[in-house]
């Protein structure tokens, strides 16, 4: 048996709203990579969810974590994404032999590990993390979608598209949206128009992310 290796990576550093997902995935260290996966960024969407459930069957373990957009308001994105890898790694139920994340080291990244540049297209298991993050984080912004319609977040997940951005325009921003981000300023004009909900929906979907059971994970992926 080869050493346990962790890959872990983050998405949503981008969008205009939303939070940001990374995961934490160990994959069998002696068996073949599963073929197709790549970066997430290059596969298309039906692809992404047929290769996460292989990628969960197959893995010895998968952890979710995340920063909600209060968070990302707070302490930024930078911090907010390494809030979200350490919190990812630390819900892992095994302790791997060494971690491996995608683009430069992280300093405050409190477990020793190697950086991997463009990692989520050379490393197989970052690009497992990248893939399990990216589903969870579409699927989050589709909930969110239907409870604020008119942005289009269930096609474009929070990042600027023209759809977006007419949604600023007509509706203002809503409490998903980072504040701290100057195109929201630049694009709506009206920080005062906040749309709310009855209480701040991320909360409740970010507590899914951290779900260790094989049905509730599964239950976000399927």
């Amino acid at each position: 048996m080869g050493p346990m290796l962790a890959g872990v990576d983050e998405v949503g550093r981008g969008p205009l709203a939303g939070p940001v997902v990374a995961c934490a995935v160990i994959m069998p260290p002696n068996e073949r990579a599963i073929p197709g996966v790549d970066d997430s960024k290059k596969l298309l969407p039906a692809t992404r969810v047929k290769l996460a459930l292989k990628i969960r069957e197959r893995a010895v373990c998968v952890a979710l974590g995340a920063a909600s957009v209060r968070e990302i308001d707070r302490i930024n994105i930078y911090q907010a994404s390494v809030l979200a890898m350490r919190r990812a790694l630390a819900r892992l139920p095994l302790t791997p032999d060494h971690v491996v994340v995608d683009g430069n080291r992280i300093r405050t990244l409190p477990v020793p590990h190697t950086a991997v540049v463009h990692g989520d297209s050379r490393c197989f298991s970052i690009a497992c993390a990248s893939i399990l993050a990216k589903v969870t984080r579409d699927r989050l912004m589709e909930a969110l979608g239907r409870r604020h319609p008119g942005y289009c977040w269930d096609t474009n997940a929070g990042y600027t598209t023209r759809d977006h951005v007419a949604g600023l325009a007509s509706q203002g921003i809503t409490a998903h949206h980072r504040r701290s981000f100057w195109r929201i300023g630049q694009l709506t004009l009206d920080f005062d128009s906040i749309v709310t909900e009855g209480e701040d929906g991320i909360e409740h979907l970010t507590q899914l992310l951290a779900a260790q059971t094989e049905n509730d994970t599964r239950q976000l992926l399927a």
